[in-house]
Order: structure tokens, then sequence, then C-alpha cells
């Protein structure tokens, strides 16, 4: 029997969040879970005794209340684990209330303004882990201009979706270097390419991938995904998984952008999203 965590999990109001939720209630840990949807969330919350909360990631004050909701939850009993895991591929350059590119802010802004501001809860009880559900679309889109983030200049669905997944990335590396002193580890990983309601708001070519017959051919079930996450979330710094890294499902990869190796932009997206998520 696995330790048993206190576990956050964002996006866990379908696909393999809610599966992994399932997986982890099963096996006894203490479950948060965000979602948008509060009739989907609220019924994952019911089959798995988890805690549910209503965030939507387009509007920043609701990840700031969300943060506060979470920390008077805790009460001072600390996160062992935050799986941010929401996210999304979207099909136009509409802006956030918060004056951000969509997919920028859902996929990272968002996520790096929790993350930030559950950093004591995470410091607690010796350190907790941070896991970034992050995608090959990193790779296969992303190219990140720091002076261009919300891609104002030619806007691409892919491209943004690719440049989010690669922030991701970038996010847990810079976890890694700046908080490993205070216990707190971080990863990245692909958890497959998971049959759920992925890119159905988009008219990118990957919604035929997603949204059609096709899927049963090209993608792996929610649960399959969900337990891809939950290995994260089970497991141990350093033993079970290598923290600062990048993973294919559940194994170390190379395949990846290979701005993700670059510490310069490590560094320069964590002082740009600090700034863009107005932290002090």
């Amino acid at each position: 029997m696995a330790t048993i965590k206190t576990v956050l999990i964002t996006g866990a109001s379908d696909g393999l969040g809610a599966a992994s939720a399932r997986q982890l209630a099963a096996r006894g840990h203490r479950l948060l879970i965000t979602g948008r949807s509060k009739e989907k969330l609220d019924a994952v919350a019911r089959e798995t005794g988890a805690r549910p909360f209503i965030a939507d990631y387009t509007r920043l004050n609701d990840v700031r209340r969300l943060a506060d909701e979470i920390q008077a939850e805790l009460n001072g009993t600390g996160l062992d684990v935050l799986a941010n895991n929401a996210g999304g591929l979207f099909g136009d350059t509409t802006k956030t209330v918060d004056g951000h590119e969509k997919t920028f802010q859902v996929n990272h802004l968002a996520p790096f303004l929790l993350t930030e501001l559950l950093h004591d809860e995470l410091r607690s009880n010796g350190g907790g882990s941070v896991i970034n559900t992050s995608s090959v679309g990193n790779r296969l889109f992303g190219n990140i201009d720091l002076d261009d983030l919300n891609n104002d200049k030619k806007f691409n669905a892919n491209k943004a979706y690719g440049d989010a997944k690669l922030a991701n990335i970038l996010h847990a590396r810079g976890i890694q270097a700046r908080y490993h002193n205070q216990g707190i580890s971080a990863v990245a990983f692909h958890p497959g390419n998971v049959a759920t309601n992925f890119a159905s708001d988009t008219t990118s070519f990957m919604r035929f991938i997603y949204q059609t017959p096709l899927k049963r051919l090209n993608l792996i079930s929610a649960d399959k995904g969900g337990a891809n996450l939950t290995w994260f979330i089970e497991g141990t710094s350093g033993v079970t998984w290598e923290p600062g890294a990048y993973y294919n499902q559940r194994k170390p990869t190379t395949k990846v952008n290979p701005q993700a190796l670059d510490d310069t932009l490590v560094n320069g997206l964590w002082q740009r999203s600090t700034t863009l998520a107005g932290i002090a």
C-alpha cells in the first residue's frame, strides 16, 4: 500500500483527471479536485469522496480564490501533491478577462499562479511534489518567444498549444531549480494521447483525431492516461521518477523540444510569468 497522500488534482471533472481521482480514492488518498463544470465535478466528488472546488482558469481571480479555499480546507495540514492537469486546445484568439491569450493562460499562467500561491502548503510535511501534465505537442508545435507569449504576431491554435505545453516543462524545471532545497520536487509528463473531450472547442486538425471515430484507432483510454498520472502522484521523487525531468507516459525521454533544455528560457519564462500573473 502506497503512503496516503493529500492530493489536489486540477482539471478533474472528466478525462484523465477524473480517472486518476477514482484510482486514488480507491487507495485511500485524501483528494481535493477542481474543475470548471460544477455538475461534472460534483459527480466525480460523489463517486470518489473528494472535496470539490470550482474554478475557471480564464479568470485569474478565480485562481486566487481557489488558492484561498484550498488553504482554508488544508488548515495547515500541508499538500503532498499538486497535479496541474487542467488545460486544453482552443480555436481562436479570444483574450481572457485578464488580457492574455486563452491557451497560454489556461494551460500555463493559471497553473503557475496556483502553484506559487500554494507554495507554503507544498513546503509543509517535508516538501511536496508538483506534477505538470504536458504533451508531445511541446515538440511538434512549440516555439516560445518571450516577447510574444500571447502569439499576437501570428496566432495558430496548434502553436499556442505547443507553446503552453512547452511552458509546462519549463515550469517544472523552474520549480526544481528554485525550490528543491525546500523539499519541493517537480516533473512534467505526456500522459499518452488520451480519448477525452480534448480539442472539442477548436478548428485544429487535432479535433479530427480526438472527436471522430479515428480516436478508436489512435488514442488510449482515459483510465490508462489517468493511471499514468496516478503513477507520478503515488511515486516518490528521486526514486520513482527523476525530478526536473520530462517523461513520455512513464518513461524519461530525450524527444523533447530543444527549448525545454534552455536554462535561460526557464528563467526568462519564470520572470515573465511572475509579472503577468501579478505575483509580488
